[in-house]
């Protein structure tokens, strides 16, 4: 069966002409050879994956507990803690070696972690936040030790305070990577598309073996719901191609002897014979594949909040030490100088510091999955508030994906013609037994429409022509352009407009005579119009990005407002629209599900995957969204609204500890008599901290329902 508009419009008739198959599936993504990496609901099946994300969970869940139990007799031997509670530590043999060893244990290795992202940020000249930690407790570690052997002040013994920054810093990264535990990668879904084997002729046989060994001039065959294993051109056979994975086209493109194809679309209804024309690196797929892995690699450079303030705490500290050991030596109290100095470069690091910005991401990754959206990447989560700019994908994001009957309409001039509910009837008659897409689409309207539908008999189907059964007696046949030419028949009158609107056009024919026609399109989803009006009302850019026909997509992009439409746009093409975009300035998020979608994604600043699309697009992007509502990318933003602010809020609070503690702890008070002790520095530290976790939970009033979110400013 499935058919299309007419041979005058090139796209449109080329490559969607009717055809008949048991086997079609036609969705956006659901083909039979890759069925189980559609997406469920959030894409749940991915959070178990173990991979090297799952690895440094599981690493830093181990260092902080065990840390925090060895961090228990360090704190409680620490001669420095015992005297700000008024405690006395236990005399017995050995007591005053317990917090020295324990603490250095703790130091080499729940600090390990640390001390080599600080080798990585020296090496990479970008001071951040390992580098900030790895300066304090070396700075405590070096300065216990000194105190412990009696080499420095007794005061300097900060055994207590290494112990609780490794465990609060060790808890703070764990937060993190927990709530970010990455799913499988783009890559490793891109090649997924590809048959475990293919049948490859040789003489008179068929012999199986993997896609990696054909060789271009190998004739391959290609079974009804099988992928192509590699890029060739057809030798023999005719069937309906789901190519949407590569293209977005939202319905199959009927192929036949002498069109390419590429690896990786499905032949949904014949077999077919191919001639290799392409393999391995050479294959459009594995185009794709390169674009995404330049696209990820281009976007994980950025540089996040945290690690920015971290970079100027680091200068900042260094900066007051380095002074407080000038001004204390200069005044002549080298003493005074060594202590004070060891005290600025330890407290400069405070608790709150390492705890702001996961504690706040762990609340909102956890707030969005309850509503439906899945935070992949922090950096998506943080960025998502500049967009200004966000492309739709339209085949499954704005509309559904999927072909839906719109309208029917009953050939004039004859005095027996039916109404158009009775072409609607015998329609869906003719196409009962069919599995095509569109065959699915007239059953469905007319058992939405409560009409009674007769029974038919002798199904019959033509490639590339449409399908044939008896209904009532009378011989029914439902078809496209090539039904019309094979009875040299005419079109109905509406042909012409419905055809400007990009719609597909089904003939309905009684007894050889053109009865009705039959309108078909890509349902737009009702909640699409209210998405892109909210995002206006944001003063953000909508654009209508997708591989399908330009009547298509003007049609779509005009009833729902868009401020932009590219059409017939390829995947190489999609990321670089995306980043024409980016070269006007514009901040861009990619909405999209599809394998064609992924480069695009990863190019964009934030990309945002539909949660019912390929495992590739979801890899390639950094949120996911569970349901297929438009309106949740409103969701997203208000998310990322409100996260920034307690990051920031949070943040300046550390910082303003810092441009507060310091100062004092160097002593810039101390020609008034006073400095600040380290023991009320400690304090001020564990304040800082439950302020901020505090602050961090306000964050799970904030509403993320769309009608909410359109109000955010």
């Amino acid at each position: 069966m499935h058919h299309v508009a007419h041979a005058e419009e090139n796209h449109m008739s080329t490559q969607h002409e009717p055809h008949a198959h048991e086997h079609g599936q036609g969705g956006h993504a659901t083909t039979a050879n890759h069925a189980g990496h559609a997406g469920h609901a959030g894409h749940a099946g991915h959070a178990g994956h173990a991979g090297h994300g799952a690895d440094h969970v599981a690493q830093f869940r181990r260092l902080f507990w065990i840390n925090l139990v060895i961090a228990v007799p360090v704190v409680g031997f620490s001669s420095m803690f015992a005297m700000l509670l008024g405690y006395e530590i236990p005399g017995f043999a050995g007591a005053g070696l317990i917090a020295p060893i324990l603490g250095t244990v703790m130091y080499v290795w729940g600090g390990r972690p640390f001390l080599t992202g600080a080798v990585s940020e020296l090496r990479a000249r970008k001071p951040g936040m390992m580098l900030l930690i790895a300066l304090a407790i070396t700075v405590a570690f070096a300065a216990s030790w000194g105190a412990s052997l009696g080499l420095l002040h007794h005061d300097l013994e900060f055994w207590w305070e290494l112990a609780l920054l490794i465990v609060i810093m060790l808890l703070g990264h764990w937060i993190e990577m927990r709530s970010l535990a990455q799913t499988t990668s783009a890559l490793d879904s891109l090649a997924a598309l590809l048959p475990d084997s293919a049948e490859r002729v040789e003489g008179d046989r068929i012999v199986q073996v993997s896609p990696a060994e054909l060789a271009v001039g190998d004739i391959v065959v290609v079974r009804p719901g099988a992928s192509m294993p590699a890029d060739g051109r057809i030798t023999e056979g005719r069937a309906d191609v789901d190519e949407s994975m590569v293209t977005g086209e939202s319905r199959p493109v009927s192929r036949g002897v002498g069109d390419t194809v590429t690896a990786g679309t499905v032949a949904t209804d014949s077999g077919l014979r191919i001639r290799v024309t392409a393999t391995g690196d050479n294959t459009a797929l594995a185009g794709i594949q390169r674009l995404v892995a330049d696209a990820q690699n281009s976007t994980s450079r950025a540089q996040r909040i945290a690690d920015r303030a971290a970079a100027w705490l680091f200068w900042f500290a260094l900066g007051a030490a380095a002074v407080t050991a000038v001004v204390w030596t200069l005044v002549g109290n080298p003493d005074a100088a060594v202590m004070r100095t060891v005290t600025v470069l330890v407290i400069a690091c405070p608790h709150a510091l390492g705890l702001a910005i996961p504690l706040v991401v762990s609340i909102a990754t956890e707030k969005a999955a309850r509503s439906g959206v899945l935070i992949k990447d922090r950096l998506a989560l943080e960025s998502t508030r500049t967009v200004d700019a966000v492309l739709f994908d339209k085949t499954g994001t704005l509309t559904k994906g999927e072909p839906t009957l719109t309208e029917v309409s009953v050939a004039r001039g004859s005095a027996s013609a039916p109404t158009a509910d009775e072409v609607l009837a015998i329609a869906a008659a003719a196409e009962t037994d069919s599995e095509h897409p569109l065959a699915k689409a007239i059953v469905r309207a007319a058992s939405t429409r409560g009409l009674t539908v007769p029974t038919a008999s002798n199904f019959s189907s033509s490639p590339a022509v449409g399908v044939t059964a008896t209904v009532d007696g009378r011989e029914v046949r439902v078809g496209g352009p090539r039904l019309l030419e094979a009875l040299d028949a005419s079109e109905i009158s509406e042909a012409d407009a419905w055809r400007a609107d990009g719609a597909i056009i089904l003939h309905v024919v009684r007894d050889g005579a053109v009865v009705g026609g039959l309108k078909l399109a890509d349902e737009i989803r009702p909640e699409s119009r209210e998405a892109v009006d909210a995002l206006h009302r944001l003063g953000i850019e909508v654009v209508l990005i997708t591989g399908d026909a330009e009547a298509v997509a003007r049609a779509v992009g005009e009833e729902l407002g868009v401020d932009r439409v590219y059409a017939g746009v390829r995947p190489e093409d999609k990321s670089a629209k995306v980043a024409e975009l980016q070269a006007e300035g514009k901040k861009v998020a990619m909405v999209g599900d599809g394998v064609n979608d992924a480069p695009a994604l990863a190019r964009a600043d934030v990309g945002i995957a539909i949660g019912a699309g390929t495992d590739v697009a979801i890899a390639s992007a950094g949120v996911i969204l569970a349901s297929d509502d438009p309106r949740s990318v409103l969701s997203v933003i208000t998310l990322s609204r409100a996260s920034y602010r307690k990051m920031k809020q949070n943040l300046w609070w550390a910082a303003g500890y810092n441009l507060v503690s310091v100062p004092l702890a160097a002593g810039i008070l101390a020609p008034v008599g006073f400095i600040l002790p380290m023991s009320v520095g400690a304090v001020l530290m564990s304040l800082s901290t439950i302020v901020v976790a505090a602050n961090a939970q306000l964050l799970r009033r904030v509403d993320l329902a769309p009608d909410a979110s359109a109000r955010v400013r």
